[in-house]
């Protein structure tokens, strides 16, 4: 990445098939910008705990207000107060600066 922007000033951008996904070491060196992040195999992954229902789905629905407007959709799995996200980018098979961006992103939504 070569953009010193802040990750949560940056917007994402389409990933077209043929784009390569970013290299492992690149990743690994975007994690410091995420904290609370894992980085799994080709994606991005964070739990979070609400102390209801209801909490989890006004932050889902923050997330997916978000994820709407960058046009970057994460893989919500949604367990009563517990709500997993798992950012990738699919049409590369692995991850994206969008990734990192979304991730940097949520965490501000969390505060």
């Amino acid at each position: 990445m070569n953009d010193d922007t802040p990750l949560t000033q940056r917007h994402c951008v389409p990933c077209e098939g043929g784009t390569p996904p970013m290299d492992p070491e690149t990743a690994r060196e975007m994690m410091a910008q995420v904290p609370g992040w894992e980085l799994g195999d080709n994606k991005l992954t964070r739990r979070f705990k609400f102390r209801d229902f209801a909490e989890a789905m006004a932050f889902v629905n923050r997330v997916a207000d978000l994820s709407e407007a960058e046009g970057h959709h994460p893989d919500i799995h949604i367990s009563w107060n517990r709500v997993r996200l798992d950012f990738t980018t699919h049409a590369i098979k692995g991850l994206s600066d969008n990734d990192f961006i979304m991730a940097a992103r949520t965490n501000e939504i969390v505060g």
